[in-house]
Formats: C-alpha cells, structure tokens, sequence
C-alpha cells in the first residue's frame, strides 16, 4: 500500500488486440524508519506494471497522491542502456489494485468515479450465500 507518486503512464500494445500497459510508482512508507537526521520516515518506491483491464483502470481511476493497494509477483530484468550500462530493474507485476480511501478521505477527485458495490454472484441467494449444488460432498468443502 502506498500513494501514487504521479498519474499513472499509460501506453496500448500493438497487434490484433491492442492492451493497455500502466506504470506507476507507490511510495510505500517504511515502518519504524526515521530518515538519517531523524525527521519524516523514510519511503521505498515500488514500481508497477498493470496489464489489460487493470491498466485501463489505473489510467481512468487513479491520480497523484492518491493511496492505493496492490498485490502480485515481482519481476526482475535487466537491459543495457544507451551509455552502454546494464541497468537492473524490479517491478511489481499486478494482479489485483484497489483504491485504500474512500473518496472523501483521500481528499482527491476520482473523475467521478463512485465505487459500487459488488454484484452478487448468479448463484447467490437473497442472503449473500451460494447454494450449494446437488451431488457435492460435505468433504469437499473447504470449511466443516
């Protein structure tokens, strides 16, 4: 979890299917750290890559200073650059991405976008719970 450290850079893959391809950094605050002359805690600046949907989302969604929360893999590569240094690199590859404050707390416009709840699953009942199909074994569940 952390806060955008600009709006997200967005670019479309070419091909049959074009698919969007977001970048952004998170600067994640390090817990218990203070900076060297003892002021403000010191930040870590994590790169994110989010591919297709998700990199849609971020480029409609999200905004500098906004706090968001991701989880996926890291990714390490390395490429030489036009100096003729290899440069290594880290980056987190997301899986999922979702907005840490509501709209009022994080003091920002989300172009409008207002968070809606859920749909319920097609095989949900009126009480939130799936029914449970016929033929399926109590052992099979993952509760008891």
């Amino acid at each position: 979890m952390g806060r955008l450290t600009r709006d997200p850079e967005v670019r479309y893959s070419q091909g049959e299917r074009a698919m969007a391809i977001a970048r952004y950094t998170l600067a994640v605050d390090r817990r218990g750290r203070r900076s060297q002359d003892g002021g403000e805690q010191t930040a870590d600046f994590i790169n994110c890559v989010a591919f297709d949907r998700a990199g849609e989302f971020a480029e409609k969604y999200f905004r500098q200073g906004m706090r968001v929360l991701v989880s996926g893999r890291i990714q390490t590569g390395s490429y030489t650059n036009r100096d003729g240094i290899k440069v290594y690199t880290t980056d987190v590859i997301v899986d999922d991405q979702e907005f840490a404050d509501s709209k009022g707390a994080s003091g920002g416009d989300m172009g409008g976008y207002q968070p809606a709840s859920r749909p319920a699953p097609s095989s949900a009942i009126g009480d939130g719970f799936m029914n449970i199909p016929d033929g399926v074994e109590d052992e099979g569940l993952p509760f008891n």
